[in-house]
């Protein structure tokens, strides 16, 4: 029976010691990486209550323009409400037909991917009437409606505020 001398016990601590170090600091340096990382200027009850519908994306585009140019797109998305909203309810649908496709007992992978065929086109149809409304908009927009329209969606270090002001 080998019997561990008192030297080798001590070099297997001092191993112990120096691994245990090591994975401390790596994650005390992970853990303010992260903490940097998310660090910003926008507080996060402001990035909790932005607005993801198309309503809310297409109203933030508005509030970067020039106040004639947002009319101008407000005009345009009201007049093509009942298109935009057409196409967004056919995706959903097409959304929920994908959803139950995947549900079904017993599972038929050609009905899933006939439903992810029909939820692609509709994703085309939808994002085709939405490109096909802000290009109407943007034929009628000021030169500089038109530059920050080019600009969005704004960098990090210039998002706009609830009340219409830039943070830097």
């Amino acid at each position: 029976m080998a019997v561990l001398s008192q030297s080798d016990g001590g070099a297997r601590l001092r191993w112990l010691f120096a691994g245990s170090l090591a994975l401390n600091l790596f994650f005390v340096g992970a853990a303010g990486a992260v903490a940097y990382r998310y660090s910003s200027p926008t507080p996060l009850e402001t990035v909790a209550h932005i607005d993801h519908s198309l309503a809310g994306r297409l109203d933030r585009i508005a509030q970067s323009l020039p106040p004639q140019d947002a009319d101008l797109l407000r005009t345009q998305l009201r007049a093509e409400a009942l298109k935009l909203a057409a196409a967004q309810a056919d995706l959903r649908l097409s959304q929920e037909q994908v959803r139950n496709s995947l549900r079904a007992a017993p599972f038929d992978a050609d009905a899933m991917r006939a439903a992810m065929a029909q939820n692609q086109i509709a994703r085309q149809t939808f994002d085709q009437v939405v490109h096909d409304t802000i290009a109407a908009a943007a034929a009628k927009m000021s030169d500089i409606g038109r530059a920050k329209l080019a600009e969005w969606p704004p960098t990090r270090n210039n998002i706009r505020t609830s009340d219409g002001t830039s943070t830097n």
